[in-house]
């Protein structure tokens, strides 16, 4: 064997030893800090809640709805002609006869003066006709004229009587017309802008463009749609008293709350097959017309009697295939899947109609990173009365929140 061929063979021996050494480390257990890595990682954390019980006076149930002006007017012009005079800034505030347009009233002076002048040449000759009439009847009874000619004379005296008559409804006509030149708020409320301005031709009649539109102000209305299971629950006798005796409360869409106070105005005639709901009329004080009809609103209708409720955050909901459910807390901190049925708001939290009891222990943040059966390492807070603490700090809730969240660590514990 040469020396070639001789390193070549040493060479393969030592790759050969040196693979089965790799492959022994492989294989040998780890002893000590290597254990470490074969440990399983730590429960996740999440944040746990007490399920609160509440004795619930009024339930609230919230619908949507559109704010809308009690009255809503179309200033359409009732006399034809050319613009003169805009009256008012767009936007702005009128009270109820205040002038809006001038429509050019020199045509319409000059038809009231024919008028008068035609009027004046009536009363003449009715005056006339009836001193004929008189005379005539002297004549008649002296037998100086025939009857005939009494007659004559009598109709003459009734028609132009009845010419007077006329020519002071053509007066009256005349005079409307002249006054209609001048356009005047017909409400009291926000006028918009003018759509046709000054030196634009008018036409009379429903049939022409508006010159602009005025709306009420306060009060206003706001109709929301409710569905016919709430409607037969707010109408059941004892469900609440009348309708206007139902709490009904209005935010804005960047208010936090209802903070609006109202009642109902009335409810519709029938309910709508095709989308099995029935439209509710409130109406709401606006003293500050921050309330502009168009604009969305938050409504919150209450009523019912008193009833023992669970609450719950609605941090705490999930959504599995339209179906609502929590994970609830159980021994050895495992969690379970727990299907609920939700209701309305109470203060911030929502009601649970069915699946949870008071006392309860469930997940209210942390929702996402685990699943049924996982264990996790809770971690106790208050079922947060979220209006109210973010809104007003109120330290009665503070503490009423800091007691929820001391009781549900002691029931873990």
């Amino acid at each position: 064997m040469n020396r070639k061929s001789r390193h070549t063979l040493l060479a393969i021996a030592f790759v050969a030893i040196l693979g089965a050494g790799v492959a022994a480390s492989v294989l040998r257990p780890w002893h000590g800090g290597e254990a470490q890595a074969t440990m399983p990682p730590p429960t996740p954390a999440v944040e746990v809640a007490a399920v609160v019980g509440q004795t619930i006076i009024t339930e609230w149930d919230e619908f949507s709805g559109r704010i809308e002006a009690v009255d809503r007017v179309e200033i359409r012009p009732r006399v034809s002609g050319a613009i003169e005079t805009v009256h008012f800034r767009d936007g702005s505030i009128v009270t109820k006869g205040d002038p809006l347009f001038t429509i050019d009233p020199r045509s319409y002076a000059a038809e009231v003066a024919r008028a008068e002048a035609v009027l004046a040449a009536a009363q003449v000759r009715a005056s006339h006709a009836q001193t004929e009439k008189a005379r005539a009847q002297r004549l008649l009874d002296d037998n100086a004229i025939s009857r005939r000619e009494f007659d004559e004379r009598i109709n003459a005296a009734s028609e132009t009587s009845a010419d007077v008559r006329g020519a002071q409804a053509a007066l009256e006509v005349a005079k409307l017309n002249l006054g209609y030149t001048r356009v005047v708020a017909p409400v009291t409320g926000r006028v918009s802008r003018a759509e046709i301005t000054v030196g634009n031709l008018v036409a009379a009649g429903a049939a022409s463009p508006p010159l602009t539109t005025v709306v009420s102000v306060s009060p206003v209305y706001a109709s929301f749609d409710v569905d016919e299971q709430s409607y037969l629950r707010y109408t059941t006798p004892g469900a609440g008293g009348g309708k206007g005796d139902l709490p009904v409360f209005l935010g804005l869409a960047n208010e936090d709350g209802n903070p609006h106070k109202g009642r109902i105005h009335s409810i519709d005639n029938r309910l709508d097959t095709r989308s099995g709901t029935i439209r509710v009329r409130a109406v709401f004080d606006n003293e500050d017309r921050r309330l502009l009809p168009g604009l969305y609103a938050k409504v919150k209708l209450g009523g019912g009697s008193p009833y023992p409720a669970a609450l719950v955050n609605d941090r705490a909901i999930g959504t599995d295939q339209g179906k609502k459910f929590v994970l609830l807390v159980e021994k050895a901190n495992k969690l379970a899947y727990r299907e609920v049925e939700l209701g309305p708001t109470y203060e911030g939290l929502r009601v649970i109609r069915k699946g949870l009891r008071p006392g309860e222990n469930i997940v209210v943040n942390g929702l996402t990173r685990v699943r049924p059966g996982d264990t996790v390492t809770p971690k106790p807070v208050a079922m947060a009365y979220r209006s109210e603490l973010e809104s007003r700090g109120s330290t009665t809730d503070r503490k009423q929140a800091a007691a929820d969240a001391k009781a549900g660590k002691a029931r873990m514990s």
